[in-house]
């Protein structure tokens, strides 16, 4: 009996242990996704599992609401729309946003070229190399990439320009440069900054935010605010 009760358990713990296993591995391969709710239409987000930190540090700010009522305070046609400024929630009209203190930063998760700047694709905004050379990322703050199309000849620019920035360490392959000729994006950055999400839903709405009229500092007139923010996967 007792050398039964003894095989009972370990069978129990073995399946448990398996049931657990499964569960880690379901949920590690579960794609979040989130729901930012704006003055202008719903963007509709989905965000990687192989950068987890910026993965994380996302979903815990959306639960905690910190991004609701947050403006786009910066947005460039052909470029990018960018938010997570904690000050723009209450900004004046023509105050200067983009440079408000952090509690933290996050390390840099650069996947390149598994991820790269294409069109639409979500990343993390971060303080300049000169005081950051380990291109740690703003605790919230992040851009859309809108972009444009690039041409043969702006992609070897580009190249050339990676190259000594990068010191010749990102290379566009063919199949990058395939998608930056066919639906555009922001080569220059990539390898520099951290690529964690992509747009699912409502990139009509980021090309429409990223054409509103703007002041010399790339603020909107007229304010485009985030709702609210909701994880809905």
């Amino acid at each position: 009996m007792k050398y039964l009760i003894l095989l009972v358990l370990s069978l129990a713990a073995v399946f448990g242990v398996k049931a657990q296993t499964a569960a880690t591995t379901a949920d590690s391969a579960l794609e979040h996704e989130v729901l930012l709710e704006t003055t202008q239409g719903n963007i509709r987000l989905k965000l990687y599992n192989d950068t987890p930190i910026h993965r994380d540090n996302f979903l815990k700010l959306v639960r905690s609401g910190f991004y609701d009522g947050l403006l786009f305070h910066r947005v460039i046609p052909n470029f990018m729309i960018q938010a997570g400024d904690s000050a723009s929630r209450h900004a004046q009209p023509g105050q200067l946003l983009g440079d408000s203190p952090e509690p933290y930063t996050l390390p840099a998760e650069i996947r390149f070229p598994q991820h790269f700047h294409r069109s639409g694709v979500l990343a993390a905004a971060r303080e300049s190399e000169d005081v950051n050379p380990e291109l740690r990322s703003s605790a919230s703050q992040f851009y859309i990439v809108t972009g444009s199309i690039f041409t043969d000849d702006r992609l070897d620019a580009i190249q050339q320009r990676l190259d000594s920035t990068t010191q010749g360490r990102i290379r566009l392959t063919p199949s990058i440069r395939e998608a930056y000729r066919s639906f555009g994006g922001a080569p220059h950055l990539d390898g520099q900054y951290t690529v964690f999400g992509e747009v699912v839903e409502g990139y009509d709405v980021a090309d429409l935010i990223q054409w509103v009229a703007r002041d010399e500092h790339n603020r909107p007139f007229e304010d485009v605010r985030i709702v609210r923010a909701t994880v809905v996967k």
